[in-house]
C-alpha cells in the first residue's frame, strides 16, 4: 500500500487519507515521463553492464564518464535498431545514444531507450551535420525549386574528384562509350582535414567552363564522405550557374552536398550516365524516326500522284473543248433570251409614248360590256352572226357583271324585219 498527500488527483479515501493503487502512481510517473524534455534527446556517457541477448536486443547502462557521482542509466536498443546500426559496442566506451526516457511499469523502473548508438567522436560530427543541415535549409539551399534540369546534349563535361582515383577513369570510359565529347577536370583531394576547401575552391575554378558538373568520390565510411557535409562545400554547389551532379559514396550514403545538388546520382557512374546520351540508342531512335518520316512521306506522293492523275483526267483537252462549247452554247440562248426581253420592252416602251397601248385598250371588246352591250357566246365561243343559231338553242350572255345562260325560243333574220 502507497499512502499519498491529500489533494492528489486520483486517490481514493480511506479513513480521510488519500491512497493510490499502484497502477495509478504508475500511470502518474509515466505521465511525468512523456515531458517533451526527455524525449527524441541525444546523451553521451560511458557503456557500462553491456549484455547482448540471443534475441538481439541490446542491454546496457550510460554512466558519466570520468566522474564518481554514480550516476547511472539503464538502456535497452531493441533488435530491429540494433540490427541497423551494427557495429561492435563494450564496456568503456564513450558513446552519444539517440533515445527517449520510458517508465516500465512491471519492474517499476525507468530506462532509456536507445534508437542510436555512436562512438562520441563521430557521435558529434554527426550532431554537427544535423545543425549545418538545419542551417543551409533554412537558406534555402535544399529548396526543390532550385534544382535546374540537366542540358540533353552538352558540349562539355565537368569533373570535381581526385585526380588519381579510380571515380575519374570510370566518368571518363562510360561518357567515351556513350557519347564521346569534352571533359574538364579540376582535381581536389575528398578526403582530410582541408578537404572541404580544397572541393569548394575545386567547384568555383571549373564554373563556367562547362555545360553541366559531376561531382565524385568512391565510397568510404563516414569520416571519409564528412567533407562533404561542410557548408562551405554546399554553398560553392549551390552556387555553380550550370547544373550540378552529386555522386558522393554508395548509394546509402547521403551528405549534405546530395540535398543541394540539382541531381543525385548513386554511384558515380551512374552520374555519367545521366549527364550524357546513349549515341548507339540515338542512333536507334533516328533510324526508327527516318523510317518512320518515309513511309510518310511516300504516302503523301502516292496521295499527291493520284490526285494529279484525277485533275489531268478532268481537264483532258477534248472533254476540255465539250464542256467550253457546251458553257458557249449556255451563253448564246442566254444572251439570246435577254435580247428579247430588251427588244421587247423597249418596243413596249415605245407603245406607251406614242398612245397606241390606250387606243388598243379602248378598242377592247370587254370595254363594250361597261356601255351596256352584250357579247353572245355558244359553247364558248363568241356567236358572230345570228346564222348560228336555231330555235331551243342553248346560248350564254355576257354582259357587265357576269353571265346569262338563255333558250332561244325564236330566230328572226335581217330579211324577215
Amino acid at each position: 500500500m502507497v499512502y499519498a498527500q491529500k489533494g492528489l488527483p486520483g486517490a481514493a479515501e480511506e479513513h480521510g487519507i488519500a491512497v493510490f493503487s499502484i497502477s495509478e502512481i504508475s500511470s502518474v510517473i509515466s505521465s511525468i515521463l512523456d515531458d517533451t524534455r526527455i524525449q527524441d534527446i541525444w546523451i553521451r556517457g560511458e557503456v557500462t553492464n553491456f549484455r547482448p541477448h540471443v534475441s538481439g536486443h541490446r542491454y546496457f547502462s550510460l554512466s558519466e564518464r570520468g566522474q564518481n557521482c554514480g550516476a547511472v542509466i539503464n538502456c535497452v536498443m531493441w533488435r530491429s535498431d540494433a540490427k541497423r546500426i551494427g557495429g561492435e559496442f563494450r564496456d568503456g566506451m564513450d558513446v552519444i545514444a539517440f533515445g527517449s526516457i520510458t517508465h516500465y511499469a512491471p519492474q517499476g523502473k525507468y530506462q532509456f531507450i536507445a534508437r542510436e548508438l555512436r562512438h562520441a567522436g563521430v557521435g558529434e560530427k554527426h550532431l554537427l551535420v544535423e545543425r549545418w543541415k538545419a542551417e543551409l535549409a533554412a537558406e534555402g539551399l535544399f529548396s526543390e525549386e532550385r534544382k535546374r534540369p540537366l542540358p540533353r546534349f552538352p558540349m562539355r563535361v565537368g569533373v570535381v574528384t581526385s585526380e588519381t582515383g579510380a571515380v575519374l577513369q570510370d566518368i571518363r570510359n562510360i561518357i567515351a562509350r556513350r557519347f564521346p565529347l569534352e571533359i574538364i577536370v579540376s582535381p581536389t583531394a575528398v578526403q582530410g582535414e582541408s578537404a572541404h576547401l580544397e572541393i569548394a575552391a575545386a567547384l568555383r575554378r571549373i564554373d563556367g567552363r562547362a555545360d553541366v558538373i559531376i561531382v565524385g568520390r568512391g565510397g568510404g565510411s563516414f569520416e571519409d564522405l564528412f567533407p562533404f557535409n561542410h557548408p562551405d562545400v554546399v554553398r560553392a554547389l549551390s552556387r555553380c550557374s550550370v547544373p550540378v551532379v552529386s555522386a558522393i559514396g554508395h548509394e546509402v550514403d547521403i551528405t549534405l552536398a546530395d540535398f543541394a545538388a540539382d541531381v543525385r546520382a548513386p554511384t558515380p557512374s551512374a552520374a555519367a550516365e545521366l549527364v550524357v546520351q546513349d549515341r548507339e540508342v540515338l542512333r536507334e531512335g533516328l533510324t526508327l524516326d527516318s523510317r518512320k518520316l518515309g513511309a510518310d512521306l511516300i504516302g503523301k506522293l502516292d496521295r499527291a500522284s493520284r490526285e494529279l492523275s484525277d485533275l489531268r483526267t478532268r481537264i483532258a483537252p477534248g472533254r476540255m473543248q465539250r464542256r467550253i462549247a457546251d458553257r458557249q452554247q449556255d451563253a448564246a440562248v442566254m444572251a439570246e433570251r435577254l435580247s428579247r426581253a430588251l427588244t421587247g420592252k423597249i418596243a413596249i416602251q415605245r407603245l406607251v409614248i406614242s398612245g397606241f397601248l390606250e387606243k388598243i385598250e379602248n378598242r377592247n371588246p370587254l370595254r363594250l360590256l361597261e356601255r351596256g352591250y352584250a357579247i353572245i357566246e355558244k359553247d364558248g365561243r363568241a356567236v358572230k352572226s345570228v346564222q348560228a343559231i336555231e330555235p331551243g338553242t342553248e346560248i350564254q350572255a355576257r354582259m357587265k357583271g357576269g353571265k346569262l345562260d338563255l333558250l332561244v325560243r325564236s330566230v328572226t333574220h335581217d330579211k324577215d324585219l
